[in-house]
């Protein structure tokens, strides 16, 4: 029987109440995790709690930054294992939500998680951020653009602010503090259509670990020529 007394504290400090079967869900992410991590590389973090704050909780976090409403389109770019997508949508089981990653293999994982937990309105879309930007199927469609890719924000911002309608809102997961990063990005933010971003700090339940969720309001459409082509976001960023 694993101890979710940790898991129970980090939802009630961050206000969210789950059924048993919620939590029956993040068990058996949990164990398909474990099980396709020992012949694929998904996730450095393998115990247990780690995975219950470092990516569960983390992913949920994402409370402090917006009210999440039902029936709002999500999509989550460089999605990787699933976080932050699949805790939100397993929290917030009226979100629809779009996981995008380039690796195939990952969405093959995913699209088990998917089926082992019965999720529905929720898809996985295989390709690139700076091709699927383009893609009238998925371009200014979404309320909510989320990531926790590893890249500085002003390539995310080129990433991810293309997916994003007007009024809708981009949140990157970082660690630490990012003021220096979010002053480099300012000028890509503006070029996309993005208004200047605002930073919440906190630390992971029952940790020291520093993380901020660094939140782009969207408030015009982003010109067509953005994203640029493959590769050009992380190896000439906007500035």
């Amino acid at each position: 029987m694993k101890d979710l007394t940790v898991f129970n504290k980090g939802l009630e400090q961050l206000g969210l109440q789950l059924t048993d079967h919620q939590k029956e869900q993040f068990l058996q992410y949990y164990d398909l995790l474990i099980e396709w991590n020992s012949f694929m590389n998904l996730t450095g973090i393998t115990e247990f709690q780690d995975v219950i704050v470092k990516h569960f909780l983390d992913s949920l976090s994402l409370v402090k930054a917006v009210q999440i409403q039902d029936g709002q389109k999500l999509i989550d770019v460089g999605t990787g294992a699933g976080f932050p997508g699949i805790p939100l949508k397993i929290a917030y089981p009226e979100l629809q939500v779009t996981l995008l990653d380039s690796l195939k293999k990952r969405l093959n994982f995913l699209d088990e998680v998917i089926a082992r937990l019965g999720l529905t309105g929720i898809e996985t879309v295989h390709g690139r951020a700076e091709d699927a930007g383009r893609n009238p199927a998925y371009r200014e469609m979404y309320q909510l653009c989320v990531s926790r890719a590893v890249a500085n924000l002003s390539s995310l911002s080129e990433y991810c602010l293309p997916f994003v309608e007007k009024g809708g809102t981009f949140i990157s997961y970082k660690s630490g503090h990012v003021e220096e990063e979010m002053k480099q990005a300012k000028k890509a933010i503006h070029l996309l259509g993005g208004e200047a971003p605002e930073v919440i700090y906190f630390t992971l339940a029952d940790t020291d670990n520093e993380r901020s969720l660094v939140t782009i309001r969207k408030i015009s459409n982003t010109a067509k020529k953005y994203p640029r082509k493959a590769g050009l976001p992380v190896k000439e960023p906007l500035s």
